[in-house]
C-alpha cells in the first residue's frame, strides 16, 4: 500500500465513524474523542511496521494503542476497509485474524485463537458482519458476509453468509441456508 492510499484508508476510517455513529457530530470530534477510531488509526500504523518486517516496533505501537484505549488489536490481523469499533473497551482481535470490510465491533468482542499452534488459529469475518457486545468467535472459523452476531454469543463454527447466531454456543436463529 503506497502513501497516498495509506492516508485515504485512514480518512475513510473516519468516515465509517460518521456514518455509523449517529452520536458523531464532526470528524474532528472523531479523530479527537473516539477510543475505537484511536485504536484503528494505532493499528495501521504497526500493521505498516508489521509488513516492513519491523516486527518489535509494530508490537510496541500496538501495545500504546492497547494501553491508551482498551482496544488490542494484533499488528499481523488483516483489518479491511471502514472496520467501526464503537465503545470499543476490552475488544481483541488476535494475530492471524482476517477482518473484510465495513465491519462493525462493540464492546468486549474477541476474536480469539483456539490453538497453540502456528499458522491460522483466527477468525476469518467477511465483509459487512456485526459483532454485538461480549461476543467471543473463537478458532479459525469463517463468518459469511452480512452474518450477525448476538451480544455474548460464543461462535466455534463457520457462519453461513447473512445468518444471525446467538448463544453459547451460538446457534443460527435467522437467515439459515
Amino acid at each position: 500500500m503506497n502513501e497516498k492510499n495509506f492516508f485515504k484508508r485512514l480518512s475513510e476510517d473516519v468516515n465509517s465513524f460518521i456514518v455509523r455513529d449517529p452520536a458523531a457530530r464532526s470528524h474532528i470530534e472523531v479523530i479527537l474523542c473516539y477510543p475505537g477510531y484511536h485504536a484503528i488509526l494505532f493499528y495501521r500504523f504497526a500493521n505498516l511496521a508489521w509488513r516492513k518486517k519491523f516486527f518489535l516496533v509494530g508490537r510496541v505501537i500496538s501495545n500504546l494503542g492497547r494501553f491508551l484505549t482498551g482496544i488490542e488489536i494484533h499488528p499481523g490481523a488483516q483489518i479491511g476497509q471502514r472496520l467501526f469499533i464503537d465503545h470499543g473497551m476490552g475488544v481483541v482481535v488476535g494475530e492471524t485474524s482476517e477482518v473484510g470490510d465495513d465491519v462493525t465491533l462493540y464492546q468486549g468482542v474477541t476474536l480469539g485463537g483456539t490453538s497453540l499452534e502456528k499458522g491460522k488459529r483466527h477468525p476469518t469475518i467477511g465483509d459487512g458482519v456485526i459483532i454485538g457486545s461480549g461476543a467471543q468467535v473463537l478458532g479459525p472459523l469463517i463468518v459469511g458476509e452480512g452474518a450477525r452476531i448476538g451480544a455474548n454469543a460464543v461462535v466455534l463454527q463457520d457462519v453461513p453468509q447473512g445468518a444471525t447466531m446467538v448463544g453459547i454456543p451460538a446457534k443460527i436463529v435467522m437467515g439459515r441456508d
